[in-house]
């Protein structure tokens, strides 16, 4: 499990939250789909580490 990657993958959640948001009060559609775009992301690096972690439980 690599805490540094979970960090930057709730960090970059985070940062698409606001700028999905950011996007919706100032009706850019650019700024809401790169904000839903770092979210998904954001999950596809959480998934990757969970895999991880799961295959190092099998090994141990």
């Amino acid at each position: 499990m690599s805490i540094e990657k979970r960090v930057e993958a709730t960090a970059k959640n985070i940062e698409g939250k606001v700028q999905e948001a950011i996007g919706e009060v100032t009706g850019n559609p650019e700024d809401k789909t790169e904000g839903q775009a770092k979210q998904a992301e954001s999950q596809v690096i959480h998934t990757i580490e969970n895999i991880k972690d799961e295959v190092k439980k099998v090994i141990d």
